[in-house]
């Protein structure tokens, strides 16, 4: 949309399958053709039929985008319905849970590169882990250690 706008210069049409295309909400559809007209170029919208040019088009244009922004919102609703009664029904979303064991298990041999003269980028690499990943479960790691101790 940006390069639309940059691209165009008065006389210039600008043809959109349907109005609503011109912006995500009522407001930007409306800001949108505005803006186009006060640049003195057209706006033409072809399943519509929609001239900004005239009364009655601004009129529909008005109409068809507040309509466009209802539909938004209705899927938006539906999705978060979804979403909702995909976690009540006991579907996890985000990354799966990683096994502690699994972990340790990779700390340990990162820990054995890193005594052996590798690089923390290279021992992590070595268990399949970015350097950040490697720290962060060192770093979390040590925190479990130092509450362990203090428990005792």
């Amino acid at each position: 949309m940006k390069r639309l706008l940059d691209y165009v210069e008065e006389g210039d049409t600008v043809v959109v399958w349907r109005i609503d295309r011109l912006g995500r909400s009522l407001i930007d559809v409306l800001n949108t053709v505005n803006l186009l007209r006060e640049q003195g170029v057209k706006v033409r919208s072809l399943s519509d039929g929609i001239d900004p040019e005239t009364t009655s088009g601004r009129l529909m244009l008005g109409m068809l985008a507040t309509l466009a922004e209802y539909e938004r919102e209705l899927i938006v609703e539906r999705v978060n319905a979804g979403i909702a009664a995909a976690k009540q029904s006991g579907t996890r979303f985000g990354r799966p849970p990683v096994d502690p064991v699994v972990i340790a298990e990779k700390l340990a041999i990162a820990r054995d590169a890193r005594a052996k003269g590798r690089t923390a980028e290279q021992a992590a690499r070595l268990v399949g882990w970015s350097r950040a990943t490697l720290y962060r479960h060192q770093h979390a790691a040590r925190a479990r250690d130092d509450l362990a101790a203090e428990k005792v």
